[in-house]
């Protein structure tokens, strides 16, 4: 097989990581916050519920995450799922994951954050929804930026579990392209791929925190 041709089937599989990378970005940042929140609760049931959560999407391996939340519905609910829901499955099975994490992050932040910058805003007349988005939140995200870095460039390695369900990201695409030619070169150009991935990842985050300097 050409390198022209297996570089376009490569690019194909790198499609679908940087979808998943996207998409469990886009929906895992959001609800981290909001299960941060549920986390710092003061209402005791729904802390111990959030906190068991946490303790099973970080103590369990997101492969078999994965695994349970595409063949749950089969096995356990008795549904059947087409070969459509292996994507769905995915995002889900990233997503739930991802927030758990962000979620400490988030929560060590904001915890870390001292009592009198929210005494202060309330002798400035914030309310809290005010203090929190325009006073703490910009301080907490600068806080957390070099966490929330290392987690995002484990993410772009971790689209590769998604081969677990039969997803055709890249590392998927690697494998098959390596097992038919007898070559270990798909798997050096998927390596390069991941690489390249991660270090435009790093740098745009790298870039962020400069930005965010005005904070210290």
């Amino acid at each position: 097989m050409e390198i022209s041709v297996m570089l376009a089937k490569l690019a194909g599989g790198m499609a679908v990581s940087i979808q998943i990378f996207v998409l469990t970005l886009v929906f895992s940042l959001p609800l981290g916050l909001v299960v941060a929140f549920g986390r710092m609760s003061k209402n005791g049931i729904l802390r111990a519920i959030v906190k068991t959560y946490i303790s099973i999407m970080r103590g369990t391996p997101l492969m078999l995450q994965l695994m349970v939340v595409y063949f749950g519905p089969h096995y356990l609910l008795g549904i059947k799922v087409g070969s459509s829901y292996r994507i769905w499955a995915t995002m889900i099975g990233f997503v739930i994951n991802y927030a758990a994490y962000f979620a400490e992050i988030y929560r060590s932040g904001i915890q870390s954050m001292p009592v009198g910058q929210y005494e202060a805003a309330q002798l400035l007349g914030y309310s809290k929804i005010q203090t929190f988005f325009r006073i703490i939140l910009p301080q907490v995200i600068k806080r957390i930026l070099p966490s929330v870095t290392n987690e995002v460039i484990t993410l772009v390695k971790d689209t590769s579990l998604a081969f677990t369900i039969g997803v055709g990201e890249m590392f998927t695409t690697a494998k098959a392209l390596a097992s038919s030619q007898v070559s270990m070169i798909p798997f050096v150009a998927a390596g390069l791929f991941y690489y390249i991935f991660n270090l435009v990842v790093a740098v745009a985050m790298d870039q962020t925190e400069k930005k965010l300097s005005y904070y210290q």
